[in-house]
């Protein structure tokens, strides 16, 4: 599933706004409110793949024991250009594909850059401690030497950028205003969060189909490499602590309540997001998208896992995906300033589809 690009070019309008600013605070630039988007999503996808790739490169391997690097490719839908530079899906062209690639926009190097420009944008609002952080974060990455990528160095300078990740999402928490932008800095987090969820899940959702009941010794390292790509393992063994089988890992992830990265939990923070622009800022634009917000949390509540492994658990995720692209193209009409637009005669573009779950038909480029 692609997704629109993540650098920014909105025009510099303010946000819609019935009547005063709330308090002594000024209407927020639409352009402002993009980049403070973006900013979250980069950030928090820079941080999923240093994480995913270090969980491959230490846990998931294939039946022949050896790493399936072509899956990381699959999950981020990148086929067409990552062969259009590779011939072999081999750890180090990924490596490389995912790290250091400037020209590939999903690369951890082009989410920290986009990041990082995006702040640039927002220096009258983001803190000193945030901006500090991405330059280091930015410089820390821009000097990775080759000898970083062998296997042995390999782990420690994920784990070097998963924790710069982490360390700007604490400074952020400590040190960011809580005024309009920190809503849409909510929106881009828990956006990307759960994109990102049903992308790992989906990766891997042939299993279920193979598995049954219970999981096969290899099919069960596989699911625990899900499990610890989603910084999940520990907090899914304080739930189920033996029998580990694929369906309770999917339930974990799309459904539980208390686990920071699963698609209800993210949903429920999206979604107080608006309500609370609406409430404190009179903000009239976005009832939509509300709405919107409202009928997936209804449509996840109303299911069993049960439920959506009979009707296809590829089917279900992707249906989630094409309503995140809808959400996110609804907010940038009612608060980026950009236009509404038609695609394929059929459908309207950022219309939510259809509860039925059909297959995946709408692409934007990332």
């Amino acid at each position: 599933m692609n997704e629109p690009d993540p650098i920014v070019k909105a025009p510099p309008t303010l946000l819609p706004n019935g009547g005063r600013p709330h308090m002594n605070n000024p209407p927020l630039l639409a352009r402002y409110a993009e980049c403070i988007f973006w900013l979250a999503r980069s950030v928090e996808r820079a941080e999923n793949l240093a994480r995913i790739l270090e969980v491959n490169e230490t846990f998931s391997r294939d039946r022949s024991g050896s790493h399936n690097w072509l899956s990381i490719v699959q999950l981020n839908t990148d086929e067409d250009a990552f062969f259009a530079k590779h011939k072999t899906a081999s750890a180090e062209n990924v490596i490389r594909f995912y790290l250091t690639d400037a020209d590939n926009t999903t690369s951890i190097v082009s989410a920290v850059t986009n990041a990082r420009e995006n702040a640039r944008t927002l220096r009258p609002l983001v803190s000193t401690e945030m901006w500090v952080q991405l330059n280091v974060t930015y410089n820390r990455v821009m000097a990775v030497d080759p000898g970083e990528l062998a296997p042995g160095n390999l782990s420690r300078l994920l784990t070097e950028i998963k924790e710069a990740c982490q360390t700007f999402t604490g400074i952020t928490e400590g040190t960011f205003y809580r005024d309009q932008a920190s809503y849409f800095y909510r929106l881009g987090r828990y956006i990307e969060r759960a994109d990102q969820t049903t992308r790992l899940l989906d990766n891997k959702y042939y299993i279920l189909t193979k598995a049954g009941g219970s999981a096969a010794p290899v099919e069960v390292g596989q699911w625990h490499a899900v499990l610890r790509s989603a910084s999940g393992y520990h907090a899914f063994r304080r739930i189920h602590s033996s029998d580990l089988t694929p369906a309770r890992v999917a339930e974990f992830l799309l459904f539980n309540p208390g686990f920071p990265r699963s698609v209800r939990l993210c949903l429920r923070e999206i979604e107080e997001a608006p309500t609370e622009l609406k409430s404190r800022y009179a903000l009239r634009s976005g009832n939509d998208v509300a709405e919107g917000l409202d009928q997936l949390r209804t449509i996840l509540g109303a299911r069993s896992i049960d439920q959506v492994l009979a009707a296809g658990l590829h089917e279900f995720i992707d249906f989630l995906q094409r309503y995140l692209i809808a959400i996110t193209i609804r907010l940038s009409t009612a608060f980026f300033g950009h236009r509404p637009e038609a695609e394929g005669g059929e459908q309207a573009y950022g219309d939510f589809p259809p509860v039925a779950y059909p297959s995946q038909t709408q692409a934007l480029s990332r």
